[in-house]
């Protein structure tokens, strides 16, 4: 902390008994004294100056509800400054009322500066100034007219939302309504629906006080959410603290209410996970009822041991090797695209290594969607990870908790590769730095018995059309080519992405439905890992069916107006069910890990029908040509031994 910033701190710990006056009473002031009319306020702001409502003649007034934790705050942050910079709006005061009681004065400083925020910052004591305005959420805009009456309340824009994300606003509500109240006119549209966190009040107690956070909640909090809500790790806020926890009670509430935390997306009936954080009912109740009662801390003494963690990563153990993602910080810019980025990393390996776990850890979570790495020989050419997923190494999207592979089972790494990383990096409204880490523990090479493969059953060749609610699309992994045994799903759509499942086609026409995910969701890219792997004999495979949503009944939705494509962004799509699956060492490069050779993969990715052959009709139109080459016997069909041929053919000239 800055020497200036410790004596701010310390200067409003001293005035904290004029941090708050209101109610002036209105025949003092001489004013109006309609029900809409909001009574005056008197707050410091981030720089300790004191500020009034009515302190200076306006035009209008832009009141919104902000916090400093609150992923939507931060977007919106700089969208607030520069319509408080316009020179439209110079006969406008803007305000933001810091209602939050877990935002400290500290935060909202530190919360001014990252966002450049020029206008007052109002720390409201006690949510005084929130209960006038009967405001509900961060962020959550008010206008008021030159006679302090509310004229709009709502969103600022449509652009960001609970987990939705357009490239641009649809709809300007905050500034449309400003400006329709500049010129006179009637406001079209005053209110509208807020999005965002709930503000965090100060808890009223009720005097049963059965269910206590230090006795009750917090072991729920350590079995299902601790992981990622801790200092360092991704969640925006720590849930191990209860001065932090009570001020997010309601929020809490919420999301647990409507499923939107723990994020667990699985149908219980298809399948048992390790992983599967999802809460009983019984302790569903125990946080609404915890909430009810006014989120009591209870007795300390009662808080049970803390979970530890033996690093900073969420790792078994210290890792064996930790490599930068890159060399410098990496400049994300506040608005706008940002294409896949690709980074190449020497890990300087002379020999075979086996990956018993792994953990890709951010440096800036806010602006990293993904991280995946690939591993790939040094000679190997183009920016990607230069061949097919077996080289996949491991991944950091929202939802995924690295966990070490069982005991005996490890991923290989060849002497000599590099490392390839793909990032995703989106913008939050304010300019940002990145410096990512991969962290690698290894195992002993005689301890390993199976190795693990990532492969995958992905469709590239499809057109969602415009409006469509429900299209289907369809995917086959290539054949076992041994028995194997399959760890973990991971299917991967973008924003249309509605629903996902895995069927096991087994040789003697079997089925099994063995994960269902009917409600996906882009923002939690989570790995499904089996309590118990499921044995794939020689010759079976894994069926994906994906829906997609090109409707506007999708939220998400970028643009329901057009067709969409495979793509990288997401604004397009992907269709890939991933897994991993384990072949035993003696049987793995025989069987090229089980999965069988190259021709095996394309195979499996054009075979619309099933039937182990392509058929021109499965061919894309660009490479009918080749489809016209491969084919020697000239029957309609190409086959995996056409396919081998062929590519050795290629070889050699």
């Amino acid at each position: 902390m800055t020497f200036q910033l410790k004596i701010y701190v310390l200067h409003v710990a001293c005035l904290l008994s004029l941090m708050f006056i209101c109610d002036i009473q209105a025949e003092e002031q001489n004013q109006p004294s309609e029900s809409s009319r909001i009574s005056n306020f008197v707050l410091r702001d981030q720089t300790g100056k004191t500020r009034s409502l009515y302190s200076e003649k306006t035009k209008a007034s832009v009141v919104v509800f902000m916090g400093t934790e609150c992923p939507l705050a931060k977007l919106y942050a700089q969208r607030l400054q520069e319509m408080a910079s316009s020179t439209a709006y110079q006969n406008v005061n803007f305000y933001g009322i810091m209602s939050n009681q877990h935002d400290s004065d500290e935060d909202i400083v530190e919360y001014a500066r990252q966002h450049e925020i020029s206008f007052p910052l109002l720390k409201d004591l006690h949510n005084r100034v929130a209960d006038q305005f009967a405001a509900e959420r961060t962020p959550e805009a008010f206008l008021l007219d030159d006679e302090y009456r509310i004229r709009y309340r709502g969103r600022i824009d449509d652009q960001f939302g609970i987990g939705t994300l357009l490239k641009e606003p649809r709809s300007h509500d905050l500034k449309n309504a400003l400006d329709e109240l500049l010129a006179g006119k009637n406001i079209t549209f005053p209110v509208t629906n807020a999005v965002g966190c709930i503000i965090g009040r100060e808890p009223k107690m009720k005097p049963t006080q059965k269910i206590t956070f230090s006795r009750d909640i917090i072991r729920i909090f350590q079995e299902k959410c601790i992981d990622c809500h801790r200092e360092g790790q991704v969640a925006p806020f720590a849930l191990s603290e209860y001065e932090e926890v009570k001020g997010w009670a309601g929020m809490i509430e919420e999301v647990v209410r409507e499923g939107r935390m723990p994020p667990w997306h699985a149908d219980p009936r298809f399948g048992e996970f390790k992983n599967d954080c999802s809460l009983e009912e019984s302790q569903k109740q125990m946080i609404f009822d915890w909430v009810a009662a006014g989120a009591p801390e209870g007795n300390p003494a009662d808080y049970p041991q803390e979970n530890t963690y033996s690093t900073l990563w969420q790792l078994p153990r210290e890792p064996d090797l930790i490599l930068p993602i890159t060399k410098e910080p990496v400049a994300v810019p506040a608005t706008g695209e940002v294409k896949y980025q690709y980074y190449k990393v020497d890990p300087g390996l002379t020999e075979d290594k086996w990956l018993q776990a792994a953990e890709i850890r951010p440096g800036n979570y806010a602006v990293v969607h993904h991280i995946l790495v690939f591993a790939r020989d040094k000679d190997s050419k183009g920016r990607g990870a230069g061949g097919e997923e077996g080289g996949f190494l491991a991944a950091y999207v929202p939802g995924l908790i690295p966990q070490p592979f069982p005991k005996g089972m490890a991923k290989k790494i060849p002497a000599n590769s590099e490392l390839i990383f793909q990032v995703h990096y989106t913008p939050i409204g304010s300019p940002q730095e990145d410096l990512s880490q991969f962290a690698l523990i290894f195992a002993d090479p005689e301890q390993v018995t199976h190795q693990v493969m990532t492969t995958s059953a992905t469709n590239r060749h499809f057109e969602i059309p415009p409006g469509a609610n429900n299209h289907e699309v369809t995917a086959f992994s290539p054949r076992a080519k041994t028995d194997v045994q399959l760890l973990t799903m991971m299917p991967h759509m973008h924003l249309r992405g509605k629903s996902f499942d895995y069927e096991v086609q087994y040789p003697d026409g079997k089925k099994q439905k063995i994960l269902s995910v009917p409600k996906y969701d882009f923002n939690w890219q989570t790995s499904y890992r089996l309590s118990e792997p499921i044995t794939l004999p020689q010759g079976t495979r894994l069926f994906c069916t994906a829906h997609f949503d090109n409707s506007t009944e999708n939220a998400f939705n970028p643009d329901p107006t057009s067709t969409v494509r495979w793509g990288d962004q997401t604004w397009e799509e992907m269709m890939i069910g991933y897994c991993d699956i384990v072949v035993p060492l003696d049987q793995s490069q025989a069987t090229n890990g089980g999965l069988g050779g190259r021709a095996d993969q394309i195979i499996a990715r054009l075979d619309q029908n099933g039937d182990g052959h392509i058929s021109k009709d499965e061919t894309p139109a660009k490479w009918w040509a080749i489809f016209l080459l491969v084919d020697t016997d000239r029957n309609g069909e190409v086959t995996a031994e056409e396919l081998e041929i062929a590519g050795k053919k290629f070889e050699r000239d």
